[in-house]
């Protein structure tokens, strides 16, 4: 058996965009099989075929060297192909075994204290460290992803599917998840990632086949393959993983942030004592390991939680205690770390999420009502310059945009305010390498057109690629506040872990 999986000739089409144009997938037994591509090339599409949640127009599909027609997943599973979408789907309130026999309960008797028996030892057998009893709400997002892999293995699935396992993982979760997967081929399973992450493709993965605006573009042997040449693959030229920026020219101070304290949502002191500023013409980046403060002070600062001491203002302004739109209007624009959470209300549409904070101003409306022709050309004019992709363009409800997509268009519409200040937390999470690539050169821009921006990011690489200046936060303190080219990502490593400069380990 050469391959375990072979997606022939695949073409899927909605409503006028063909989302998958003759795509070709082959996966060997026991590989790691990276399916790479921008937001929106059709990646998600390919693999809800074979999980069977879309059908296709045209091509075949062979498991195993046997021709076969998946119409919905339970044939996928009975096949043993299991998906891990990019958005779980777990009940929160049901604990870990409720939520992986959902589905595949038996027919007349609910035995939960075995399947919670071969759920412990699943677990044990492929170090994924689950308690069954747990509940989905108290676990951590990392942990949530593992319960999503056991529901594959509890069905016996042989081919799993992870799609875009990373994009809301910690850099130490991600560590991790790498470590599962390599237990998973090495017991005999294959696993079809998708990604546009080239450097975890370099890591993980044995082959990589591309696919471009819903074309297939090739296969390669990821070992024999820079980054550079799998990047130029998936976007269709030369891609920069460097920013081209000149010296800050620091002016006036916009944010000031004096002994701030503030609760979480556990009531014990994420921030103490916490101070900082960011000038006009100058790109802050907050660098700390997750669950630090760094929410806490975002929310702080956008109105989104109360503060207990503390000061912040705008431009010399006091903005503690105003409202959320206030804060707007006084030139704050956020990009939020929860793009579905805060960013988006998804059953609205593209256009009504782009006029969110802005609808009820001159020119979207007039005499109090909505001026559509007005949102439209709003809408389709950032959705060109950001490249927001979607099925039925402007209208598509935004819960239906691929993640990508969903980050392009809050990034777009938060840019687009021309801000004062801008708060960047995550930007380019879940974006491929030429929209990373785009937003980066966007926020140098800010910078250079005199605004301050604050950069929060798990991603040390982005933090030293964009920032002037670096915080340093640890247990909701500053450790401290270094000039970029005065310092490197070792250093700034230890002082995340707590260790201030000049300190032994």
């Amino acid at each position: 058996m050469d391959y375990v999986v072979e997606m022939l000739n695949i073409r899927k089409e909605f409503t006028g965009v063909v989302a998958n144009d003759n795509v070709t997938l082959q996966v060997r037994p026991q590989e790691i099989h990276a399916l790479l591509g921008e937001n929106g090339a059709g990646k998600s599409t390919l693999m809800s075929i074979l999980f069977g949640l879309y059908h296709a127009d045209e091509g075949s599909i062979m498991v195993k060297g046997k021709a076969v027609h998946i119409t919905d997943p339970n044939i996928a599973y009975e096949l043993g192909i299991g998906m891990v979408h990019q958005h779980f789907q777990l009940v929160h309130n049901f604990t870990v075994t409720q939520n992986i026999i959902m589905g595949n309960e038996g027919r007349f008797i609910l035995d939960v204290r075995s399947a919670s028996k071969k759920i412990k030892e699943l677990s044990e057998r492929y170090k994924l460290s689950i308690d069954p009893n747990e509940k989905i709400e108290d676990i951590s997002v990392g942990m949530q992803q593992r319960v999503e892999i056991l529901k594959m293995l509890y069905r016996d699935a042989d081919v799993l599917i992870f799609d875009e396992p990373t994009a809301v993982l910690t850099p130490q979760e991600i560590h991790e998840l790498m470590g599962i997967m390599r237990n998973l081929v090495d017991e005999g399973k294959s696993i079809i990632l998708i990604t546009h992450k080239l450097k975890e493709i370099k890591d993980i993965a044995d082959r990589c086949t591309v696919i471009r605006r819903g074309k297939y573009i090739g296969t390669v042997d990821v070992a024999d393959t820079t980054q550079q040449e799998m990047a130029s693959m998936m976007v269709g030229r030369e891609v920069s993983f460097k920013v081209d920026k000149e010296a800050s020219k620091p002016g006036e101070t916009v944010l000031d942030i004096k002994d701030l304290r503030v609760l979480n949502a556990r009531k014990y002191e994420a921030l103490k004592k916490f101070s900082i500023h960011v000038c006009r013409g100058e790109i802050v980046g907050l660098a700390g390991v997750e669950g630090n403060g760094q929410t806490e002070l975002v929310e702080a600062i956008t109105g989104l939680r109360d503060i207990i001491s503390g000061s912040i203002t705008i431009r010399g302004e006091e903005i503690t205690h105003l409202s959320r739109r206030k804060r707007n209007e006084l030139g704050i624009a956020h990009i939020p770390e929860d793009r579905q959470k805060h960013g988006l209300v998804l059953e609205f549409t593209v256009g009504e999420n782009l006029v969110l904070k802005t609808y009820y101003q001159k020119p979207f409306s007039r005499f109090g009502f909505l001026d559509q022709d007005k949102i439209k050309e709003h809408t389709e004019r950032i959705v060109e310059l950001f490249d927001v992709r979607s099925g039925q363009g402007i209208y598509s409800p935004a819960g239906g945009l691929s993640g990508g997509n969903q980050q392009k268009a809050i990034v777009g519409r938060e840019i687009d305010m021309n801000p004062d200040l801008l708060i960047a937390v995550q930007p380019t999470r879940g974006l491929d390498v030429g929209a990373i690539e785009y937003i980066h050169k966007r926020l140098i821009e800010q910078r250079d057109n005199g605004k301050a921006v604050l950069l929060v990011s798990l991603e040390l690489d982005e933090i030293f690629n964009l920032s002037d200046r670096i915080v340093i936060i640890n247990s909701g303190e500053v450790i401290d506040v270094v000039k970029t080219e005065e310092t490197n990502e070792d250093e700034v490593g230890l002082m995340m872990a707590g260790i201030k400069r000049g300190e032994s380990r």
